[in-house]
C-alpha cells in the first residue's frame, strides 16, 4: 500500500509564495519520476512540473520561471514552491509519484488526494 499526502495549501494573495509539499509513504523500493499536476474548475488536469531522481526538471509554459521543484530522496518527498503567484493559478494540485514496489515487475503511477490553493485578493 501506497499513500502520497500533499499538504501546504490555502489562500494567498496575487503576487505572493505559497509551498506545497508532499510525502509519500509505504511499500516504497524506488521512485522514478515525482511530478505536480493541477487542475483548475471547469478545466483538465495540467502538467505543472516534474522531477527524476537524479534532479533534472521540467516544468509547463505557465509556470517556468516562477515555480520551482525540489525533492527529498532520503524522504520520498517533493516539494513545489511557487513564487508570484497569479489568480490564474487557482487550483487543487495534486502529486503523481511514478514508482516501483517491489510487488510488480513495473512502475505504477500512485496520486495524492489533491490540496486547494486560492489566488485571491
Amino acid at each position: 500500500q501506497v499513500q502520497l499526502v500533499e499538504s501546504g495549501g490555502g489562500l494567498v494573495q496575487p503576487g505572493g509564495p505559497l509551498r506545497l509539499s508532499c510525502a509519500a509513504s509505504g511499500s516504497i523500493v524506488s521512485i522514478n519520476v515525482m511530478a505536480w499536476y493541477r487542475q483548475a474548475p471547469g478545466k483538465g488536469r495540467e502538467l505543472v512540473a516534474t522531477i527524476i531522481a537524479g534532479g533534472s526538471t521540467r516544468y509547463g509554459d505557465s509556470v517556468k520561471g516562477r515555480f520551482t521543484i525540489s525533492r527529498d530522496n532520503a524522504k520520498n518527498a517533493v516539494y513545489l514552491q511557487m513564487d508570484s503567484l497569479k489568480p490564474e493559478d487557482t487550483a487543487v494540485y495534486y502529486c503523481n509519484a511514478n514508482l516501483h514496489t517491489g510487488q510488480l515487475p513495473y512502475a505504477m503511477d500512485y496520486w495524492g488526494e489533491g490540496t486547494l490553493v486560492t489566488v485571491s485578493s
